[in-house]
């Protein structure tokens, strides 16, 4: 955030001039890397703190030319200063939402691969329409739980547990059972799913259905057991294992439509496989809905729409 004092500002917009600029020193360790992360001059924010400092009457900082540390005083006024920045900004976020402007922090959960694949280049298209919000874009194929974890939302795949939150089907998603050439030339290719038995079936552990397959026949759902000696908790670790030779791997259908494209893997049991589920946006019900959230889902939902082929 960049700083601005001018000439007839009051007190107590010095005071949280100051008191921001402090916050920076001790989060940087470093008043030219706070000076840059405000946008100030180092003169200016040296200056900012030693009149914070002047008004409280107490060191905060104890400077030298090779070192910064903060006194026990400066850490017990760090902590409240945070709190009341935090909360400042809080409220400002909270009136530019309520006139529909989209601004502050989005916190987004998200699966690896398709993060990499996908979200993390839409994102970046998302922030240049809106400069006005930062997006956190965490990685992690395990569940999260939104409220505990302070998320404002979460992309998910497959089929949703049924929960408070509120579920946006961004896509629908298909699961490929494949294998190499070279595998099925070496150990035949199944013909029925109960087949998969006598095969090396590479088993991802973030799979809900752990190391049971789903397949569906004649309008009924089943499952079958997997054998294999490798498991793994990447979905790439399980592409690269099947190019290898490695066996037979079930994987959502955009992480390996181009490797089925070049004749590197090969699609079997089509007839046999389930409906995938879809990709959701998943939020906390909440009578305001936040505009960034808002926005962005409608933005993310926009994009998958335009990718036709995206699987």
């Amino acid at each position: 955030m960049t700083l601005h004092s001018q000439h007839g500002v009051d007190n107590n917009m010095d005071t949280l001039i100051g008191m921001r600029t402090f916050c920076a020193v001790v989060e940087e360790e470093s008043f030219v890397r706070a000076a840059a992360k405000l946008e100030l001059s180092a003169a200016l924010t040296s200056k900012y703190v030693a009149q914070l400092e002047e008004r409280l009457q107490v060191r905060l900082l104890n400077r030298t030319t090779r070192s910064l540390a903060v006194t026990q005083e400066g850490q017990a006024y760090y902590e409240r200063c945070s709190q009341i920045i935090d909360q400042f900004d809080e409220m400002e976020n909270l009136i530019r939402e309520q006139k529909g402007v989209p601004t502050g922090r989005l916190r987004i959960s998200a699966p690896i691969t398709l993060a990499e694949q996908h979200l993390a280049h839409a994102t970046s298209r998302f922030m240049e329409l809106y400069p006005d919000v930062s997006v956190e874009l965490k990685l992690a194929d395990r569940y999260i739980n939104l409220v505990d974890e302070g998320y404002d939302l979460a992309i998910r795949m497959g089929t949703l547990e049924d929960s408070s939150l509120i579920a946006r089907k961004l896509a629908p998603m298909r699961v490929s059972v494949v294998a190499s050439p070279g595998y099925l030339a070496k150990h035949g290719t199944p013909e029925h799913p109960h087949d998969l038995a006598q095969h090396q079936c590479i088993h991802d552990t973030n799979y809900l259905g752990g190391k049971m397959w789903g397949f569906t026949e004649n309008g009924k759902d089943f499952t079958v057991p997997i054998n294999g000696r490798l498991t793994t908790n990447s979905i790439l670790a399980v592409r690269a294992a099947l190019l290898e030779d490695g066996g037979i791997g079930s994987v959502p259908r955009y992480v390996v439509k181009d490797d089925i494209k070049k004749g590197l893997l090969k699609e079997i049991l089509p007839d046999y496989l389930r409906d995938g589920g879809a990709v959701y946006a998943v939020y906390p019900h909440n009578r305001h809905l936040a505009a960034k959230v808002r926005v962005y889902v409608e933005f993310i939902a926009s994009y998958f729409a335009n990718q036709k082929d995206w699987q």
